[in-house]
């Protein structure tokens, strides 16, 4: 008989040591809302993570977890994924850690489609150490490390997943609750790699870093099947044309002749340019489902190849693996071998 759980099953004897107010705890509580729907038994699920106030994530679920070093979550997640291909494995990682000192084994993760879900906390700045401008802080933001103001340019992070192969790329809210644990569950559910960026506010060092996403003037929520409607009344439409993105007055008599939300077969120009809306001022920033492909995942491609050559050659001997090709034999100044 299958155990039933509850969200009380996942909850750690930690208690969550984030600053009061922080968007961590938004986002928590909707994990542990969804970790029992998903019908995965604890044992099963594995978190794991890097260096950061995300990255604690592990001590607060009952489930096993893996507190990795800076960057590293990607290349840990892939391990423990090919080694026991039946466990369900999240990756928690934030702006700062996933895309700085981490970008590389994230492309690389997303290239490889690994079944694995990443959640990617962004809140535009480096909280556990005290308030440095980020990979993803706007340009001009001053900080602790930018007392002039960042010259650089900030990372998109919904580009680099759609770039570099994610066959699911969604952004959410932290405190958009509903929508939230709808994107979270999605994402869990999806077979590939997984990537959700979450807005999340670091009410100390970047309070409000999201705060016009409250106003539906300057957020658009996508729904598949759907045109791109916004604004207080949603009286407003996105269309894309050979000059670049639009904003329409939304007349229901042209509804046929606006782009339609596709979330399983979207057209890699739109994507694109539904990316790159959240850096431009003057469009509002898409939050919602991006891409939802299904393709080949790496882990099963991975030991389909295995069971091929085992089939052929047998399985084999370490013993014999040790000992074959050029071998030596190194002797310490005594002659014993060593």
């Amino acid at each position: 008989m299958t155990e039933i759980l509850t969200k009380r099953d996942f909850e750690s004897d930690q208690e969550p040591r984030w600053c009061p107010g922080c968007g961590d705890f938004a986002i928590l509580a909707q994990i542990k809302r969804l970790l029992p729907e998903l019908g995965i038994p604890k044992e099963k699920m594995v978190f794991v993570s890097g260096i950061g106030c995300s990255s604690r994530f592990p001590y607060y679920l009952n489930t096993y977890g893996f507190h990795g070093i800076h960057g590293r979550a990607p290349a840990i997640a892939t391990g423990i994924k090919l080694a026991n291909p039946d466990l369900k494995v999240f990756i928690v990682t934030g702006d700062g850690d996933g895309l700085s000192i981490g970008g590389n084994h994230l492309i690389h993760l997303c290239r490889r489609n690994i079944d694995v879900t990443v959640l990617l906390f962004n809140n535009r700045i480096y909280g556990l150490t005290k308030g440095q401008y980020s990979p993803t802080s706007e340009k001009g933001k001053i900080t602790k490390s930018s007392p002039y103001g960042s010259i650089e340019n900030p990372f998109n992070p919904i580009l680099m997943a759609l770039s570099a192969g994610a066959t699911f790329v969604a952004r959410s809210i932290d405190r958009e609750q509903k929508h939230l644990y709808e994107i979270l569950k999605r994402a869990a559910e999806h077979k590939g790699t997984s990537f959700v960026e979450i807005y999340q506010n670091c009410n100390i060092f970047n309070d409000g870093a999201f705060e016009s996403l409250t106003d539906p003037d300057k957020v658009l929520y996508m729904e598949n099947d759907s045109n791109y409607i916004f604004g207080v009344n949603r009286e407003k439409v996105i269309n894309f044309n050979t000059t670049g993105i639009e904003i329409k007055e939304f007349d229901k008599e042209l509804t046929s002749t606006y782009p339609v939300h596709n979330e399983s077969n979207a057209n890699p120009s739109f994507e694109t340019q539904l990316a790159i809306m959240s850096d431009m001022p003057n469009l509002p920033t898409p939050v919602g489902i991006f891409r939802d492909h299904a393709k080949d995942v790496y882990d099963e491609l991975f030991y389909k190849q295995m069971d091929i050559d085992i089939e052929k050659r047998g399985k084999g001997k370490l013993d014999e693996l040790l000992n074959s090709g050029d071998t030596w034999i190194v002797e310490n100044k005594s002659g014993k071998n060593q």
